[in-house]
């Protein structure tokens, strides 16, 4: 099994650091590490050390020794972008745990018409804060050293900016009379940015596609099932990743 990942402010370099707080209490109240076993100390911006256990202290403070070289993790090419239509309950938070569990470099909420959810004050601060943090465990759970950011929401009219500015956009959309494309078989760029809109429930409004359109978004289709707004992301990020040679 691969070392454990924590995250820290600052990654040390060497020789030894003091894991406390709750990244701390987890390694020792909750995943139990003991003297020799490996660990991964990483700042989730792409900057990470491995080391050696060497004491667990009380239920908070883990003791890692052999802290010499720091990596720095290249930026992925082509970088993925989801832009994600705000789900219904918890289903943004799976949205944002499997994406980021297959390897989705940044993800866009989006505030789209058809969303039966609003992100209006307090309510939309603590739900950004939920998806962030979504991301940064699910970062961590997947072994990941530079988690995806995930922005603040955007608007139909910042979305279709978005798209203006991608080496490559695309909108998933199910309707079969509408004149899409498989997103298995489209050309993809082999660099720059690749970005991807994932509809709410209740579709893509005409209006939203046409917005979308006149940024340079084509329209695709990942199959001949409709997937759930929650599970489609995850889908189209595990093709793009297999199709660009990031999977290879």
């Amino acid at each position: 099994m691969t070392a454990p990942v924590f995250v820290v402010e600052q990654v040390p370099d060497g020789p030894e650091f003091v894991l406390e707080g709750p990244e701390g209490r987890h390694a020792v109240s909750v995943k139990r590490l003991h003297a020799g076993e490996d660990v991964v100390l990483t700042d989730g911006h792409g900057r990470w050390t491995e080391g050696v256990v060497r004491a667990a202290e009380g239920k908070d403070r883990l003791v890692v020794a052999g802290l010499a070289t720091i990596h720095e993790e290249p930026w992925p090419a082509p970088r993925i972008t989801v832009v994600q239509a705000l789900p219904k309950g918890d289903r943004g938070e799976v949205a944002v745990e499997t994406m980021t569990e297959t390897g989705v470099d940044a993800i866009v909420p989006w505030q789209a018409s058809r969303c039966i959810t609003q992100w209006k004050g307090d309510r939309g601060l603590k739900a950004l804060a939920k998806w962030r943090n979504t991301a940064r465990e699910a970062g961590k759970q997947s072994r990941r050293v530079r988690f995806p950011e995930v922005a603040d929401a955007l608007t139909t009219k910042q979305v279709a900016a978005l798209l203006a500015t991608a080496d490559f956009a695309a909108v998933l959309h199910e309707d079969r009379g509408y004149d899409s494309e498989p997103l298995a078989t489209v050309q993809l760029p082999t660099q720059g940015e690749i970005v991807l809109v994932v509809g709410p429930e209740g579709g893509v409004s005409p209006d939203e596609l046409a917005a979308f359109a006149a940024a340079g978004a084509r329209t695709c289709r990942l199959g001949t099932s409709v997937l759930r707004t929650s599970t489609a992301g995850t889908a189209a990020t595990a093709l793009l990743l297999g199709r660009t040679g990031r999977w290879a």
